[in-house]
C-alpha cells in the first residue's frame, strides 16, 4: 500500500460526510485532500484514542516534529510522506498544519470554554485552518476564497459540536460556552445527565442559528469566479447544512443521539450540488 491508498483508505474508514466530496475532484486533487483529511484523522485520533493525557501529549510532539518533516526532511508516516508529494505543487504552509495539532492540544488542556471568543479560537484552529488548506487544495483566483473557507470551516465545527453534544459529554467535554449555559439557566450536570428540556432545546436552537449565519456569511463571501473550482467544498456544506436541518427538525435530541444523513442521501446532495455547481 503506498501513501496516497494509505490517506484513502483512511478517510474512507471514517464515514465522514468529506468523502462524499472529495470522490468527484480531479485525481490530483482527490490525492492531496485525501492526505490532508488523513492528517486531521490521525492527530484527531490522538486526543480521541488515546486516553492517558501524558500519552497523547508525547504522541503529539512526535507528530509536531512529523509535520516539519514534511517540508524540510524525510518524513516517516505515509500521510506525511503523501504530505510530502503534495506540497511540492501546493502550497501547505508549516505553520498552517502545525496549527491543526495545536488545536488537538487545546483538547488536551481543557474541557470547557468560558465564552464564545475562546470556543472560536478552537474552531478556527480545527477546522477553519483546514478550510484554508482545502482552498489551496480546490483552487482560487480571488482572496475573498479565503474568507469564505475561514467562515465555512467555523461553520462546520460548530455543526460538529451541536451533533456531538452527547458523546463530548460522554467523554468528558463540553464545548458549549459557559456564558452560554447560564445564559439558558443549563447547568453542566444536565447535560452530562442527558436531561431534555425546554430551556436546552432553546439552548441548541441559539446554537444552530450561530451555525447558520456563519454558513450564510461564507457563501457570501465566495466569489462567483471561485464557485466552480471550490465545489466540493460546497458539497461539504450542504451535507452538513441537511444535517444542521435534521437535528433542528427532531427537536435538538443531541444528548441521547448523533444524527446524520445516509449514505445515499449524503450521495444525492453530493451529486446535485455539484451538478449544480
Amino acid at each position: 500500500m503506498n501513501p496516497f491508498e494509505y490517506c484513502e483508505q483512511k478517510a474512507a474508514a471514517s464515514g465522514s460526510s468529506f468523502y462524499y466530496s472529495f470522490r468527484f475532484l480531479a485525481p490530483e486533487k482527490r490525492r492531496a485532500i485525501m492526505a490532508l483529511y488523513a492528517f486531521c484523522r490521525e492527530v484527531d485520533d490522538v486526543v480521541d484514542d488515546i486516553p492517558d493525557p501524558q500519552i497523547a501529549q508525547t504522541k503529539l510532539e512526535w507528530w509536531r516534529k512529523e509535520t516539519c518533516e514534511i517540508h524540510s526532511g524525510s518524513p516517516t508516516h505515509p500521510v506525511t510522506q503523501a504530505l510530502a508529494e503534495v506540497v511540492k505543487t501546493i502550497n501547505l504552509p508549516r505553520e498552517q498544519l502545525l496549527e491543526i495539532i495545536e488545536g488537538m492540544q487545546m483538547d488536551l488542556q481543557q474541557s470547557r470554554y468560558l465564552d464564545f471568543k475562546g470556543l472560536q479560537l478552537y474552531c478556527y484552529r480545527v477546522a477553519s485552518v483546514v478550510g484554508l488548506l482545502a482552498a489551496e487544495i480546490f483552487g482560487y483566483t480571488d482572496r475573498q476564497t479565503l474568507k469564505y473557507a475561514h467562515d465555512l470551516g467555523i461553520a462546520f465545527q460548530l455543526t460538529n459540536i451541536i451533533r456531538d453534544v452527547g458523546e463530548d459529554a460522554r467523554r468528558g467535554r463540553i464545548y458549549l460556552p459557559i456564558d452560554e449555559l447560564q445564559q439558558f439557566n443549563v447547568t453542566a450536570r444536565e447535560i452530562t445527565d442527558g436531561q431534555y428540556s425546554d430551556k436546552f432545546r432553546a439552548l441548541m436552537e441559539f446554537q444552530i442559528e450561530r451555525a447558520e449565519r456563519y454558513y450564510a456569511q461564507a457563501m457570501a463571501h465566495l466569489p462567483a469566479v471561485d464557485r466552480k473550482p471550490q465545489r466540493a467544498g460546497l458539497i461539504m456544506a450542504a451535507i452538513y447544512r441537511a444535517t444542521l436541518d435534521e437535528i433542528k427538525r427532531d427537536g435538538c435530541k443531541v444528548l441521547s443521539q448523533r444524527t446524520s444523513l445516509t449514505p445515499i442521501r449524503k450521495l444525492w446532495i453530493a451529486v446535485t450540488t455539484w451538478i449544480r455547481g
